[in-house]
């Protein structure tokens, strides 16, 4: 009996150890599928070894890779789900957080996603990670309701039902596009375990005289193998072409080498590998710099300072060697992943990366060097850039149009095209008398532009005008006619990455009549000019430069509050102060003559006074007798401030300096 027990005891022990054995093999296959890039595989291997695995401690960690795995192949919707599982299980990976955060942000649910953001920001506050997310959050929001000029589509010419992407002008009329996909009729015939594809080729498109692109096909055989090619990037000449070679066996990457073949004919010769990768599993991703002497690439070599970072080798003559790698640094690399460089014809940098400030998944950035030697960045913003994964962008040389790749919408790698439409900028404005606002038909008004560019037109019935502007041009607009003072305005379409249609107002003063100059101030009973005066007689420091044929008269009143002899004393000295402030301005003294009037010219009122104040009437002159008929103090002490004024008339418009 005892040993019918000890059998049955020993039985059961063999079957748990053999169990046990069982589950650590499926999650170690598992990992090596993780390790060896083929995540789509490795899905359903994580997910059965979960099922099975009796050791909790192991759960959290298939959870997270479970989720990583669904980021990899871009579905962030069930890869947040997976990343949100694992954290659940007590998962201590700061990284699950901040990938947690980054797919809330694809998912477009930006306060759930600031959360997790300030959630890894404290537990990792040195990473710029967190930060740049938090302000990524807000940032796309905003671009999102502010996108620019940019007009996008589908290229559905250039797409399947598989991953299509990377495309490249291979002729100088851009009517050939080469571009890479994983689609039927690529020459191998393994599935990727990373994509559950097929191994992607470079393929080929040509648009007719009629604008309509070929079926795209394979280039040829000498290019297209059985391992994995893309990411073509020609010379200028179109003679030489730089692209990945990626090879892959079983549950393992072999990784992946730059290559360079030469045009020959209809096909490709001298196919070689330019020596890259050294112990480097990853090495891709070529662009040629445009005089050929630079080459940028992706790569995680020693040295890399995130994930993947931007490469670059130099020489000294398009025949020369390859010089040693150089790590672009800190100004374009990241902790994340910078990828798919493309080098402009005008010497700009675009590359995409997952960790700076933007909308989502990979971004497209544009790198210049600046004044100062310094890299300056800045994201391409919506509609190139998404919530979701986009990349390998492609420029004509002579204008804002091309192609670049998305997963946008949740899709697999698609071709859109983009183009700037060219900005239209105008200017609508109207004429009018500044005493008034009455329209004034007839008017003259001058365009005059920072190109050295003037142009005419006369205002209508209604007092409009009209201009067509230039981008990134200063204008000025002088409008004049006779027995006016000319006005001006000025607009600029500087900096403007939208068409604008500007409007504005041009107001001239009647010479028929004293001119007010508002905002002059003194002290009680003092002439010295007080600092809030000085903007408006700078402006009219401008108003007589811009009508340098004019002489004036300064003309300045005071209340009936003092004698008449201190009144008219004190506004001459008040009047001659202003013409002292003019003549030191430049403006020359024999166009001015100061005048005091003290308290004998009490203010009018006019169809403003009335507007503002609505308890005087238009038409009342302000003397002091009906001053003392008013309700109350206050109203006085309006009255009273109204008639201490500055003003000025035109006495001659026909002046000639000496």
């Amino acid at each position: 009996m005892k040993i019918h027990t000890f059998i049955t005891v020993l039985t059961l022990l063999v079957g748990i150890s053999l169990s046990l054995s069982a589950q650590e093999k499926k999650l170690e296959r598992a990992n090596e599928t993780f390790e060896a890039g083929e995540y789509y595989e490795a899905i359903d291997l994580y997910r059965e070894a979960y099922q099975n695995i009796l050791d909790k401690a192991k759960k959290p960690e298939i959870l997270f890779k479970i989720a990583e795995c669904y980021r990899f192949i871009n579905e962030p919707r069930k890869a947040e789900l997976w990343y949100n599982k694992a954290l659940a299980k007590d998962y201590q990976d700061p990284l699950a957080v901040l990938y947690y955060a980054e797919m809330l942000k694809m998912n477009e649910e930006y306060e759930d996603a600031k959360v997790q953001y300030e959630r890894y920001q404290s537990l990792v506050p040195d990473d710029p990670r967190g930060e740049n997310g938090l302000k990524s959050c807000d940032l796309a929001m905003e671009w999102k309701e502010f996108p620019s000029g940019y007009e996008i589509e589908e290229v559905r010419y250039f797409n399947s039902r598989s991953s299509d992407y990377s495309p490249i002008f291979a002729r100088d009329d851009y009517k050939v596009v080469f571009f890479t996909s994983s689609r039927e009729g690529t020459t191998g015939d393994e599935v990727h375990g990373a994509t559950g594809q097929g191994f992607a080729d470079i393929f080929s498109s040509t648009q007719d005289i009629k604008g309509k692109w070929s079926t795209p096909v394979p280039l040829s055989e000498d290019i297209n193998t059985e391992d994995e090619e893309g990411t073509p990037s020609l010379t200028p000449d179109y003679a030489s072409m730089y692209f990945t070679r990626c090879q892959m066996s079983k549950n393992k990457a072999l990784g992946c080498d730059i290559l360079v073949a030469q045009k020959d004919g209809d096909g490709w010769s001298k196919i070689r590998s330019l020596g890259l990768a050294g112990d480097s599993i990853v090495v891709a991703h070529p662009a040629i710099s445009p005089d050929e002497l630079e080459l940028y690439f992706v790569s995680d070599m020693e040295g890399t300072l995130g994930a993947k970072d931007i490469w670059k080798v130099t020489r000294t003559g398009k025949g020369e060697e390859w010089g040693q790698p150089e790590n672009l640094g800190g100004e374009i690399n990241t902790p994340g992943n910078e990828v798919f460089p493309y080098v402009h014809p005008d010497g700009t940098l675009y590359f995409s990366s997952d960790s700076r400030i933007g909308m989502g998944g990979l971004d497209i950035y544009k790198a210049n060097i600046g004044d100062d030697g310094e890299w300056k960045v800045e994201n391409m913003r919506v509609p190139i850039n998404s919530p979701y994964d986009d990349f390998g962008i492609v420029f004509e040389a002579e204008r804002e149009s091309g192609f670049f790749s998305s997963t946008r919408d949740g899709r697999s790698d698609d071709i859109y095209s983009f183009f700037l439409p060219p900005l239209k900028f105008s200017i609508t404005g109207v004429v009018k008398n500044e005493s008034n606002d009455e329209t004034i038909a007839g008017a003259t008004v001058k365009s005059i532009s920072s190109d050295g560019i003037t142009l005419e037109n006369l205002t209508d019935d209604e007092g409009s005008f009209k201009f067509m502007l230039k981008p990134n041009t200063d204008y000025i607009f002088i409008a004049s006619k006779e027995g006016f003072l000319n006005g001006k305005e000025r607009e600029t379409t500087k900096g403007l990455t939208e068409s604008t249609e500007f409007e504005t107002e041009i107001y001239l003063a009647s010479t028929a009549k004293p001119i007010e100059l508002p905002n002059i101030i003194y002290d009680f009973g003092k002439w010295e000019l007080r600092p809030e005066s000085m903007v408006s007689l700078d402006q009219l420091v401008e108003t007589l430069n811009d009508n340098p044929n004019v002489t004036i008269e300064l003309m300045s009143h005071t209340d009936a509050r003092a004698s008449e002899e201190f009144n008219q004393e004190l506004s001459q000295k008040r009047a001659q102060v202003v013409v002292e402030y003019l003549t030191n301005k430049g403006i020359s003294p024999d166009r001015l003559s100061a005048k005091g009037y003290g308290e004998s010219k009490p203010r009018v009122v006019d169809a403003r006074d009335q507007a503002t104040y609505s308890f005087l009437k238009e038409g009342q002159s302000l003397t002091e007798e009906y001053i003392e008929t008013l309700e109350d103090a206050e109203q006085q002490e309006i009255a009273h401030q109204l008639n201490r004024r500055t003003e000025f008339k035109v006495l001659r418009t026909d002046y000639v300096g000496k």
